[in-house]
């Protein structure tokens, strides 16, 4: 393989990494307080955090991604395919990482939050200095496995018209009549990125103290 296909290949890597990278981040901002909703006493917050995880969780990513790309210029929304695809992979891992986080809330310890109340603090001050940041923790290695969930599933993008690392090796594969050599490259990018992903979500653990000590 010359380098110049390699250099395209890289950079299709590249834009996989971004978009996984803003769809995991963005995600996680939702999954806190669906997750929560999820969690309320109050029946209507209860039936739209479950309504939202049921819906994103039940129709296929595919699915979601088109339905995204013809409805929201339908509303007079015209995004870029781009940001198309990161706001289709950040509502779907949403609702995957909204799961996991509730997990985690539930299995903090019930002392601990009558202690915050017992000193004043009230319901969203507990939510965010307490009970997020251990749920957190708990559900670590299930963020990670879904980050790498996502940087495997952002190939389906290519269906919104983004050039992201399938779609090139596609391109290239077409063009040099080499498909085994383009897709077997891909293959391996893929799995470096993985690998980072592996990597850092370790690193955090140990930065936390948690898990390997």
């Amino acid at each position: 393989m010359s380098w110049k296909y390699f250099e395209l290949l890289a950079l299709g890597a590249g834009v996989t990494a971004i978009i996984s990278a803003l769809a995991i981040a963005f995600g996680l901002a939702i999954a806190v307080p669906i997750a929560a909703a999820s969690l309320a006493r109050n029946r209507l917050l209860h039936r739209l955090g479950r309504s939202y995880i049921s819906f994103f969780r039940g129709v296929p990513l595919l699915v979601q991604l088109m339905l995204i790309y013809y409805l929201l210029p339908g509303v007079g929304i015209n995004l870029p395919s781009t940001v198309t695809a990161i706001v289709g992979l950040a509502l779907c891992t949403a609702a995957y990482q909204a799961e996991n986080l509730r997990g985690g809330f539930l299995n903090v310890a019930p002392g601990l939050i009558e202690a915050a109340r017992m000193v004043g603090l009230g319901d969203r001050q507990i939510l965010l200095r307490i009970r997020l940041p251990i749920a957190f923790r708990l559900v670590l290695p299930a963020i990670v496995n879904e980050a790498i969930l996502i940087l495997k599933s952002s190939s389906l993008v290519s269906v919104v018209g983004v050039s992201e690392l399938t779609r090139m090796a596609q391109n290239l594969s077409t063009s040099t009549f080499k498909p085994l050599d383009m897709y077997a490259m891909a293959g391996l990018l893929y799995l470096l990125l993985n690998w980072c992903i592996a990597g850092g979500g370790l690193g955090l653990e140990r930065a936390l103290h948690w898990g390997r000590r």
